[in-house]
């Protein structure tokens, strides 16, 4: 028979008080400490190691202090909360469920050490629940560019402390509900990561040719691409004539390359380009264009934002002048060009729309317009996307630690399977179909995943109001 927590209790009162109240005391770590940072020691846990409102001891840091070094407040233990005071993901709450090795927390992460730790979970569970989009601990942050938490901030969070027989009833039904969810979260989570290496597999068997085995067999005439190269390359000399010596593109090292479907050949890059000036190029660097020169209303400067997995995005925007933009016309992108992000983000790939307004690329993206008539836009982009021959070549070659990826001539020396013109149409169209469905189906498991989390919340806010209904 079901009943509501605020039932089973209705005798029994609540009382408002704050987390400063019932906290022995609440601390955070000290600043110096990151210099005794170590292969082995103490934990030190910081903001990162706090996530989804969990710890997470998977990648720690380690830190060994010396004997000198006075931080008993700040040692970790069983039954105490953390609350992340800096950064982005400043406000999240994780409890210490069970015993732990020695630890300490850093001073971006406050340590509150309740007086009763049976108080744990139920005041943590409270302090996760939201109030509109925010926790009230999120809600307190303040500062634009790294919002902050202060320590009096955390004391004066308000805490509803419910009867020790009706924290036991809530605290139980949570985790079950919570446990419940959790099963059917992982279970989305499952099939998100399959239907993404199904995608992964749609566009691989699409640059070896396996998806139009059978288009072959029903086409063995068509004109093959090694004739179709011949002709692109006599179109680029033909296109290039009257502008002065003329450089032949790159041509492959096939030497370890795989075999290729009957009628398919080796090309770069740089071979299936359109032969004016400027068929690859990558945006303006340096002080060509600054970033005190975007502005609010303009003409649009396409960067890494606006170059998603095959979609391009105006969700993110950076805009220049008309006249910045006259000054800078040989970076302009044209539709059907295909952009590839070559810095930071290496490798997200897309094509431009048909209808997009006049812009420019910027220093982090390359555009490539393909050879008109000969090499369908949409094709080369699979070939850019797909983890074949092609992308192993572009990510074999990524240069740089802090800020890797690839340059012009790494990226026009880039093999690509290439097959005749019709059968690139027909890989077009065949991974536009199978890829259509994985769309529709990630953005149902996408719908099922935030669900979740609102019917999380929705456990809590019933919970703290009395309201959640038990077995």
């Amino acid at each position: 028979m079901s009943n509501t927590v605020a039932s089973s209790v209705a005798s029994e009162r609540w009382v408002e008080t704050t987390l400063g109240e019932l906290a022995e005391y609440i601390t955070s770590g000290s600043r110096d400490w990151s210099k005794y940072y170590a292969d082995s020691g103490a934990i030190f846990i910081r903001t990162q190691d706090i996530n989804r409102n969990r710890l997470s001891l998977n990648e720690v840091a380690f830190v060994k202090l010396p004997e000198k070094v006075e931080g008993k407040r700040s040692l970790v233990r069983k039954g105490d909360l953390l609350v992340t005071i800096t950064g982005a993901n400043v406000g999240k709450v994780a409890v210490v469920e069970g015993e732990i090795p020695e630890a300490y927390v850093s001073q971006s992460v406050c340590l509150v050490r309740l007086k009763d730790p049976s108080l744990a979970k139920f005041v943590h569970l409270q302090l996760t629940a939201k109030r509109g989009d925010k926790t009230t601990v999120e809600a307190m942050a303040y500062g634009l560019g790294r919002p902050v938490l202060n320590l009096e901030n955390i004391r004066s969070a308000l805490i509803r402390v419910a009867p020790t027989k009706t924290q036991v009833l809530i605290v139980a039904e949570i985790e079950k509900q919570f446990s419940r969810l959790d099963e059917a979260v992982a279970n989305l989570k499952r099939v998100k990561a399959n239907l993404k290496r199904y995608k992964a597999a749609v566009l691989k068997a699409a640059a070896e040719g396996k998806l139009t085995e059978e288009w072959r067999k029903a086409h063995p005439n068509v004109e093959p691409a090694s004739k179709l190269l011949e002709r692109i390359l006599a179109e680029r000399r033909a296109e290039w004539s009257g502008r002065g010596k003329y450089k032949e593109p790159a041509v492959p090292d096939t030497n370890e390359l795989p075999s290729l479907p009957k009628g398919w050949t080796w090309a770069t890059v740089e071979q299936l380009t359109a032969g004016s000036p400027g068929a690859i190029q990558s945006g303006p660097f340096g002080s060509q264009l600054l970033h005190s020169e975007f502005v609010d209303d303009g003409i649009l400067a396409i960067g890494i934002d606006n170059v998603l997995d095959a979609k391009f995005s105006l969700g993110r925007q950076h805009r220049i002048t008309h006249a910045k933009f006259k000054a800078l016309e040989k970076f302009a992108a044209h539709p059907a060009d295909v952009v590839i992000t070559v810095m930071a983000t290496v490798g997200r790939v897309c094509v431009l729309p048909q209808k997009l307004e006049p812009a420019i690329i910027t220093k982090h993206c390359y555009r490539i317009t393909p050879a008109p008539g000969n090499v369908d836009s949409e094709f080369l982009a699979v070939a850019l996307r797909a983890d074949s021959s092609t992308r192993q070549y572009l990510f074999g070659n990524v240069r740089g630690q802090t800020r890797p990826g690839i340059n012009g001539s790494i990226l026009k020396a880039a093999p690509v399977s290439l097959p005749p013109f019709f059968e690139q149409k027909e890989i077009v169209a065949e991974v536009e179909r199978r890829l259509s469905v994985i769309d529709e189906l990630e953005a149902a498991v996408q719908a099922n995943l935030t669900r979740a989390d609102r019917l999380r919340q929705s456990i809590l806010a019933q919970a703290f109001s009395g309201s959640l209904r038990t077995n």
